[in-house]
């Protein structure tokens, strides 16, 4: 029973204290004036019967009410009813407020809160003033409180007879039962009546409309969304205009959160002067009245609900987690089935009649039904999860949370978690954990329910049903007695609130209100307290849990087969048969990944332990110690599963005897994992250890039982702890007090030792077997900071710990042993004060626990010490034997091998990925240093894939980035140190170090590997240490008396230089360039940005000291023989001749005056300049130009004699300001203005070096190419270039086309195009035709003939605000074009994409691209070739082209060697492209040791692969073009490699002044005493291709003067096979002395005379080098060749010379005009405008087919007839490749002389003519078989009499002879006589019209 009011309490306005315009509350009276003891009156309440602030109002205000909720210290509720009415102000009041009035009013006008209805204001100037009446009430009965209120104040306005001091004093001592049920009419004595029902269960909350309410307001997501927050501790904040409304928001809101209880701040009505409340951290439920709307806008991390708006605003900052799925939406869309029922029937075509909606009474309960249901399915099962730890005198209960989670399968259910965090949950535990209790609603339906909410799960009209059934009952707890007795209460009368009160409320006499009081309270007193017994029954725990979602665990489908291997494997170890569960732990170690093998083999173990112990052998314990940690690496820190609790027990089980006395248990070996560190799975194992024995302690048999009871002890045996406990509470009142105490101290006696124990199991777990390896230990988050670990669920994982570095230990043994202990005694006490305190141990106890916890440890290291002892004498497992690498001469080991694992790096070659194929990785070997490669070797960690070898190597000098690791080993799950090395040759090695290996090994790998990859000298790389005693520490430059004086070298200069350039330019079958040597020197660090070495120094200051000194015995004549003065002279270049005798009638001259390299160091000694410009002009020149690299001519077009130059990029005081400030003159020239006008001569000197084709009148530049066919203009950071799209229709007419094969040089919609006006002058706007299909010009004549002698390509930046002048001869291109650093970022990324570095988790080939696509590798790829291609253009048209951009060393240099490579066949040949690259890179100064970072100077600025780059547009362009270059794709490879491997002395320093100063360029030709290893890779090329054919190119069969253009969008680029092919057999195949393994065995006959064994062999494409295993078809029968030679004993030939024979055997079938061009095997058959397309070779999927593949557009000149002719040809040609010579169609045939080719004799030949074949074939004479030409009659154009020429047979008549004309060359004939004559024209021509 309880008072239906506690206090009554007037308040009225009064003036505030500090004088301002605001009021304030002030109580005039309240009853009773004493507080009740139980319940002291409430403090503030003035403050909530305003909340918006006291103040007087210009009119009268009908009556408010609403109720306001207080919470007190102990978190009571009291319920503040409030009837507010307004009564005139008195004089004092209104004196107060005047000079504040209006604005008072303007409060008022703008929706204050008594703007309830249309007031009417009162006399002029009358102010009202605010008077409350206040029921206080720990009773939420609202609509009691406002009838009783409503009558006091109804008998104050009415006048009616009646004392409102006995109304009050009666509803003072008002008293109602709480619940039950029952039903009581109550009576004020004012003739009024009130039924009072209380509510069935005091436990269900009473919600009358809210919820519906709420619902109406705000919808269902938004109350979603404010149930989740609510649950998952946020702030949410209600507002509204109604006070009311904000009450029952609050009201409905909790009403939903029931079961749970919420425990934070809950102000349903706040008022104004306590808003800063708002701000507080804490959670909070609270409402506000809108007016205040804007101060509740910057609150950052409030959810706000605007009930009047209909709105929730979920700021930025807050994530509400939603309700898991699939409760979610079944949620959502049962509550659309309550609140809107013809949802469901709207899109009836027959709608049945409506049904009438539920009453809202009614559709609230049905909504709260709903939350009913969600929280039985959220929490169900949650009573299996409880702990009960004691029963008595209290009961002390946990929920073990994790366990919760992890049987629910919602571990990564954020939502849940965050629930079970909170504090609501903490009170439902301990609430409703009790066992033995009242019940309600909620129990029922959680534990009988569920089975029944999940069957209906897919019927909504079920769900619908269960609903309403549970609707009815909170209906009915809430209305017991439906049909009520009818309220009375007196209401005052309409408009009551205007009429003029008779008087204001009067003072009401407290004596008269107190006597009721007192009287009441006495009798009260005397009255047997009525208390209503309730009914505690044992709570029902209900059926297990199941998981919320039937989820698979992914790959791990939890198969019976799965488990069947893991308890075979078990049972084989402890049968002793090792060999068979060697071989399928591997297959174990898989399925423990999934949580059933994992139960499983915990079950299993626990098979083999007898008496708390197993004993095994050391095998035995080795095999199950790896399988535990492989178990335990899974477990998250909660050990949500069990798996960890499981094995907790065995891992104090198992044990090994070591040796006497000492015995090894394998807790010491499972420690690394971080479970054992958490604090919360500790308690829960405690707990749940505990409950386990206190139940023990109840289930025990009394001793005196008589055996027929022992029936009925078994059945006992299986309650469960919760069943046993309720009981136990039961009985507890009918107990004796000793007993109770006995019981208490049972229970107490029982904890304690169980505290005791885990202190020892801590211990075991924590403390390292060796102490200095208690890394893990030391970074353990929970054994620093046990308070934050235990409040926050997950503990740092173990990626927390693998970020930071591993300190190499201390020596001091003890100091190390010491802290270990003390941290491990400090973990275990402050467990062991949480758990005691929380389950009630004695202080006694506990006192005594923390002196034992310190024993307990040393005594425990003690023993220790003497496991380690004994286990480090144990003979290591046998691991398998080092595998050494094969070295190669001269390389020597650094390191020895360390042991390692190495690990999938995420490319799943070698891992059996989604490719298939054998697990090659992890494998189990070693890690070799050596003076030039990193390699390991080894074998798969899986023994089913059997004895492969695994090799990954690379150079030491291309390892780019290098990265401790932390990682688990493959085989024994232990976390252990590793290295992450990747290289630029695309190599990872992930490799984890065995435990063998020391941190300081593997320290010392590191030092070591750091100082081969960064010697502080060039001297100190392998390819200078290879095979000399040479100390990389001596001094560069060490021998300086040794050099020549430089006037010797001057002197010899031109002598040598004539000599050389006077003999014969030889052949470039024989020409041999001189092979010469590498060169070292790091490069100045300013090198990047200075101007140039002699930028200040005049010309006569330069003395030979400032420039080179040279070496011994090197002269001139070395330099000048140097490839590129041979290249210089093929092209015709000029000579080098003294400036007397210099000849006038040579363009271009080789110059010298760079030969002491003092002008340019990065340029090569001589150089090719214009004829007219004198050598001391050219220094300033330099001046204008970046690094002084001025413009000098590298290459010159053999038909078109436009000259390509190169240059760096331009000062701004160079051309750039000539070109801006040209026609103002300057009053004073200085220096600089010279240096321009030099420039400014020096590009005229250049173009009139030029042969005039211009037209005299006057040039038209490249205009108005208009923009819009310009690609897309993106203003995007990437660089762009020139694109040529839409060229200009072909014109037929034009003399020299040139014969060209087109790509593209469209852009790509990407990468942008050149500014407008640029392109806009490479063609013209007015004859554009329609765009080639594949983005290739329709003719490569498209460019307009009149255009500019010469073209600077510049950078866009350097150019800008250029404005080029028509007079002169030269115009600026500016094209923008990537940085360095950007091709450095580019190429990063471009290695992560190919070798991830981790294994991805799923497999996707659009990954992949993806991360291609933002390398934008392609991109750059593109730009380059379509620069090149332009290039290319405007070269074939007759115009010179200068390059110019950046410094002139990196893309100045891939774009001029792209130009030639394309332009000028020579340099697509073996030969030709090391000229290009000796030429181009090498002797121009690209600076391969700084990009290279090859010493330790270049570390900081790493590597950056501009030849690389280089290489891969070569690669592009070999793909499009197979048949034109000599190079098979290999060399391209080998030659990426090598530039970065430093095997070779060729691509090292950055200049030849570097290589001769170091004495590296020139070797004298009589110096080698001994044969040496090959210092230069072109040596090595050199002697490789003598041996073997693996740098050729079968398919080479070049056409003449052919000008490439290849297609370079991205979309027709393909990805390097460099990036991502490798070899694990094998290691990389670019050292070809390693990669040549043993030969295989020859065939042999069996022993038992069987057949002989096959040699077929399986070949893994990611295994074995596929190019070795499946060689092409001409490989293979040229190595056949080879060894049927030597099996008969002659010396094999050569295969080149093999090869060139059976070119010019197949000749014939090609060519029938006797030109020697070389003609492939497979040209035969492709026609000629076709290959001019570029052809595709593809490999097939074997890899020993070779497939051509045809571009399908027609290349511009091709006419229907040619194609037709073409495949007439071709089909020709190919039957007869299939015909004998004696069964060939002779249709006629006879002897007649033919001439020869050009300057070649008439010969007589027996000519056939074929007219199945459509042929004219001839033989030497009759009876030859081998045909020795054909003419294919489908190119005959016509056949004429002919006329004797020189050399014809004398005696035979004139006409006699005759003409054949073909498309190709006119055929000269003689007949033996004028009949025979005729009668060969005669059967041609009509050979002819037949066809």
């Amino acid at each position: 029973m309880a008072r239906l009011a506690d206090y009554f309490v007037l308040v009225a306005f009064g003036p505030h204290p500090r004088g301002s315009g605001e009021g304030q509350g002030q109580i005039l009276q309240r009853f009773p004036e004493k507080d009740w003891e139980d319940n002291p009156f409430p403090q503030g309440i003035e403050l909530f019967c305003q909340p918006s602030g006291w103040q007087l109002c210009p009119e009268r205000n009908p009556p408010t009410f609403f109720v306001a909720v207080l919470t007190d210290i102990n978190s009571e509720r009291h319920y503040c009813a409030c009837l507010t009415f307004w009564e005139p102000a008195e004089p004092t009041q209104e004196g107060v407020c005047t000079e504040n009035a209006a604005v008072r009013e303007d409060e008022a006008e703008e929706g204050g809160p008594r703007r309830l209805s249309p007031a009417v204001p009162g006399p002029p100037g009358q102010l009202f003033a605010p008077k409350t009446l206040v029921l206080v009430s720990r009773l939420d009965h609202a609509e009691v409180f406002r009838n009783s209120l409503g009558l006091i104040y109804t008998i104050h306005v009415e006048g009616l007879n009646v004392s409102l001091e006995n109304v009050i004093g009666n509803l003072l001592t008002c008293i109602i039962p709480l619940a039950g049920g029952s039903q009581r009419t109550i009576s004020l004595g004012a003739g009024d009546r009130q039924v009072i029902q209380t509510p069935l269960a005091d436990s269900l909350p009473i919600s009358r409309c809210s919820v519906a309410l709420l619902f109406r307001q705000l919808g269902i997501t938004n109350v979603l969304s404010l149930f989740c927050a609510a649950l998952t501790e946020h702030k949410v904040l209600f507002l509204s205009r109604s006070y009311q409304r904000l009450s029952d928001a609050c009201r409905g809101l909790l009403a939903l959160l029931f079961p749970l209880r919420y425990s934070f701040t809950y102000v349903p009505i706040l008022p104004a002067q306590l808003l800063e409340v708002l701000s507080t951290p804490t959670p909070f439920i609270i409402g506000v009245h809108a007016a205040f709307q804007a101060e509740t806008q910057e609150l950052l991390d409030v959810i706000v609900a605007d009930l009047d708006g209909g709105t929730v605003t979920v700021p930025e900052c807050v994530h509400i987690p939603p309700l898991p799925e699939p409760l979610q939406s079944q949620t959502h869309s049962v509550l659309s089935m309550v609140l809107d029922p013809e949802l469901e029937l709207a899109d009836l075509a027959f709608p049945p009649p409506t049904t009438s909606a539920s009453s809202l009474k009614m559709q609230d309960k049905e909504l709260r039904a709903v939350f009913l249901r969600l929280f039985a399915q959220l929490l169900q099962g949650y009573r299996w999860c409880l702990h009960m730890v004691r029963i008595h005198p209290e009961p002390v209960i946990r929920f073990h949370k994790a366990a919760f989670l992890g049987q629910r399968g919602l571990v990564e259910d954020d939502f849940l978690m965050k629930v079970l965090e909170g504090m609501a949950f903490a009170g439902f535990v301990s609430e409703r954990g009790v066992p033995y209790r009242p019940t309600d609603l909620f129990d029922e339906l959680v534990a009988h329910e569920v089975t029944r909410i999940r069957a209906d799960e897919n019927h909504p009209q079920r769900v619908l049903r269960h609903v309403k059934e549970l609707a009815e009952q909170l209906y009915k707890n809430e209305n017991p007695y439906p049909a009520v007795a009818m309220h009375k209460v007196q209401r005052p009368g309409e408009a009551s609130h205007l009429r003029r009160a008779p008087r204001p409320f009067p003072r009401l006499d407290e004596g008269m209100v107190q006597w009721i009081v007192d009287q009441a309270t006495a009798k009260m007193q005397g009255a047997p307290p009525a208390v209503k017994a309730e009914r505690r029954t044992t709570v029902p725990s209900g059926p297990p849990m199941t998981a919320i979602l039937e989820r698979s665990s992914g790959l791990h489908g939890n198969s019976a087969r799965r488990l069947e291997v893991v308890r075979n494997c078990i049972s084989y170890v402890f049968e002793g048969k090792m060999l068979e569960a060697k071989k399928l732990l591997p297959a174990v170690l898989r399925a423990l990944k999934g949580r059933a093998a994992r139960r499983c083999l915990a079950q299993e173990l626990h098979l083999h332990v007898q008496q708390n112990r197993a004993v095994l052998d050391h095998q035995q314990f080795d095999f199950v110690v790896r399988m535990m940690n492989c178990c335990l690496q899974d477990c998250t820190s909660l050990d949500e599963h069990g798996i960890a609790a499981a094995l907790l027990p065995l891992v104090t089980a198992f044990c090994r005897k070591l040796s006497s006395g000492v015995t090894q248990f394998a807790y010491s070996c499972v420690q690394e994992h971080v479970v054992w560190s958490t604090p919360q799975f500790w308690e829960a194992m405690f707990y749940g250890d505990v409950q386990t024995h206190i139940r023990a302690l109840y289930l025990e048999p009394a001793e005196d039982q008589d055996p027929s009871q022992v029936g009925e002890a078994s059945a006992l045996d299986e309650r469960s702890a919760l069943d046993v406990a309720s009981e136990q509470q039961r009985l507890w009142p009918m107990l004796s007090r000793e007993k109770q105490q006995e019981l208490v101290q049972k229970e107490e006696s029982t904890v304690f030792s169980q505290a005791i124990h885990y202190a020892n199991r801590m211990s075991y777990l924590l403390l390292p077997l060796d102490s200095s390896k208690s890394r893990l230990l030391r970074e353990r988050v929970g054994l620093g900071d046990l308070e934050s670990a235990s409040n926050s669920l997950v503990t740092s994982s173990m990626a927390g710990s693998v970020a930071e570095s591993y300190d190499t230990e201390s020596g001091f043994e003890d100091a190390e042993t010491c802290d270990v202990a003390g941290t491990v005694v400090r973990f275990i006490n402050r467990f062991v004060d949480k758990v005691c305190t929380e389950s009630g141990v004695t202080s006694d106890h506990l006192k005594g626990l923390h002196v034992m916890v310190p024993d307990i440890v040393q005594m425990h290291i003690e023993t220790l010490e003497a496991v380690q002892r004994e286990s480090t004498r144990l003979r290591p497992i046998q691991k398998p034997k080092l595998l050494r690498p094969r070295l190669l001469p001269g390389e020597e080991c650094v390191l020895d091998g360390l042991r390692v694992y190495l690990l999938p790096d995420g490319r799943e070659e070698g891992s059996g990925g989604s490719g298939g194929g054998p697990a090659l990785l992890p494998a189990e070997g070693a890690v070799f240093l050596t003076t030039y490669r990193v390699i390991f070797t080894g074998m798969p960690t899986d023994p089913l894939v059997g004895e492969q070898v695994v090799i990954r190597s690379f150079p030491v000098a291309a390892l780019t980035k290098e990265k401790r690791i932390s990682v688990q080993t493959p085989v024994d799950q232990f976390l252990q140190d590793g290295l992450q090395l990747r290289s630029c040759t695309f190599q990872l090695l992930k490799m984890a170090f065995d435990e063998e290996v020391g941190s300081d090994n593997a320290e010392l790998f590191r030092k070591q590997l750091h100082k081969l990859r960064y010697p502080p000298d060039i001297r100190g790389t392998f390819a200078f240490t290879l095979g000399s005693s040479h100390t990389p520490g001596r001094p560069p430059r060490a021998s300086k008396e040794k050099g020549p004086s430089l006037r010797t070298l001057s002197r010899n200069l031109v002598k040598n230089a004539k000599k050389t350039i006077g003999r014969q330019y030889v052949t470039r079958k024989k020409y041999n360039p001189p092979s010469w040597e590498h060169r070292g020197q790091p490069p100045p660090e300013d090198q990047e940005d200075e101007i140039s070495v002699s930028e200040e120094l005049e010309p006569s200051t330069l003395t030979p000291s400032s420039a080179l000194k040279p070496s011994d015995r090197m002269t001139m004549s070395s330099l000048v023989e140097r490839a590129c003065c041979r290249d210089y002279q093929r092209l015709g270049l000029g000579t080098l001749s003294s400036s007397l005798s210099r000849a006038k009638s040579e363009p271009f001259r080789i110059s010298p005056v760079n030969r002491m390299y003092a002008i340019c160091r990065s340029y090569p000694g001589l150089l090719i300049v214009p004829q007219s410009v004198q050598d001391n002009a050219l220094q300033r020149v330099s001046r204008c130009y970046r690094q002084n690299r001025f413009p000098v001519v590298c290459w010159r077009s053999g038909r078109s004699k436009a000259v390509l130059l190169r240059s760096g990029g331009l000062h701004s005081k160079g051309v750039v300001g000539l070109f801006k400030a040209q026609n103002t003159p300057s009053p004073g020239q200085s220096q600089a203005d010279s240096s321009s006008l030099e420039q400014e001569k020096y590009l005229q000197a250049v173009v009139s070096s030029m042969p005039r084709y211009a037209d005299t009148s006057g040039r038209n530049t490249l205009s108005g190419f208009s923009s819009a066919h310009m690609g897309s203009h993106v203003p995007s950071p990437r660089a762009r270039v020139t694109t040529l799209s839409n060229p200009m229709a072909a014109s037929a007419s034009r003399r020299t086309a040139p014969r060209g094969k087109w790509g593209s040089v469209r852009a790509s919609g990407r990468s942008g195009g050149l500014g407008g006006d640029v392109g806009s002058r490479l063609a013209g706007r007015d004859m554009l035709g329609p765009p080639q299909a594949n983005g290739a010009p329709l003719d490569p004549g498209f460019l307009r003939p009149q255009r500019a002698a010469l073209y600077i390509i510049g950078d866009k930046a350097q150019l800008k605000g250029v404005r080029p002048d028509p007079l002169q001869q030269w115009e600026l291109v500016p094209i923008e074009v990537f940085e360095v650093r950007q091709v450095k970022t580019s190429f990063k990324k471009l290695l992560k994409a190919c070798v991830p570095g981790s294994p991805i988790i799923e497999p996707d080939p659009a990954t992949f691209l993806r991360s291609l696509e933002d390398s934008e590798w392609l991109t750059q790829i593109h730009k380059l070739l379509q620069v090149s291609v332009l290039v290319v253009e405007l070269l074939d048209s007759g115009s010179s082209v200068l390059v110019s951009l950046e410094d002139g060393w990196d893309i100045t240099t891939q774009v001029v060697s792209l130009v030639q490579l394309l332009s000028d066949p020579f340099y697509r040949t073996l030969e030709g492209f090391r000229l290009l690259v000796e030429k181009e890179w090498l002797s121009f100064g690209h600076r391969f040791s700084h990009r290279g970072a090859h010493t330790l100077a270049g570390q900081s600025s790493g590597f950056t692969p501009v030849f690389l780059q280089f290489l891969d547009c070569v690669h592009q362009v070999h793909l499009q073009f197979p048949m034109e270059f000599e190079f098979s794709p290999f060399y391209l490879k080998f030659l990426g490699y090598h530039h970065v491997s430093r095997r070779f002395r060729t691509f090292l320093l950055d200049s030849d002044y570097e290589r001769i100063e170091l004495g590296l360029l020139y070797e004298e030709k009589g110096e080698r005493r001994a044969p040496q290893a090959c210092r230069s890779v072109w040596e090595y090329v050199d002697r490789l291709s003598k041996r073997t054919p693996v740098f050729y190119n079968y398919m080479y069969a070049p056409e003449d003067s052919e000008v490439l253009r290849p297609y370079s969008n991205v979309s027709n680029l393909k990805v390097w096979d460099f990036y991502t092919q490798e070899t694990l057999a094998e290691g990389p195949p670019y050292d070809w002395e390693l990669t040549q393994g043993p030969p295989e065995p020859p065939e042999e006959e069996r022993h038992d005379g069987g057949a002989p064994q096959s040699r077929r062999r399986v070949v893994w494409p990611c295994y074995d080098s596929r190019p070795r295993a499946q060689p092409d078809a001409i490989s293979r029968l040229l190595e056949e060749l080879q060894r049927l030679e030597t099996e008969l004993g002659r010396p094999p030939e050569r295969w080149k010379d093999t090869w060139d024979r059976v070119k010019a055997a197949q000749r014939l079938e090609g060519r029938t005009d006797g030109r020697g061009t070389p003609s492939s095997l497979l040209v035969s058959s492709v026609p000629h405008h076709r290959r001019s397309l570029g052809v595709y070779l593809q490999e097939g999927p074997v890899g020993s087919t070779l497939s051509l593949s045809l571009d399908s557009d027609q290349s511009s000149s091709s006419t229907a007839s040619g194609s037709r002719q073409a495949a007439r040809r071709s089909t020709s040609t190919l039957y007869s490749q299939f015909q004998t010579a004696e069964s060939e169609n002779r249709s006629y045939e006879g002897t007649l002389y033919k001439k020869g080719a050009f300057m070649k004799p008439w010969k007589a030949r027996w000519f056939v003519l074929d007219k199945t074949k459509h042929q004219l074939r001839y033989y030497d004479h009759r009876v030859d078989t081998e045909c020795k030409g054909v003419i294919d009659l489908a190119e005959v154009e016509a056949v004429a009499p002919g006329t004797p020429t020189m050399g014809a047979p004398k005696t035979v008549d004139e006409k006699a002879f005759f003409d054949v004309k073909t498309t190709r060359r006119v055929y000269n004939f003689c007949a033996q006589d004028v009949a025979s004559a005729q009668q060969w024209v005669d059967q041609i021509q009509s050979c002819l019209s037949d066809a």
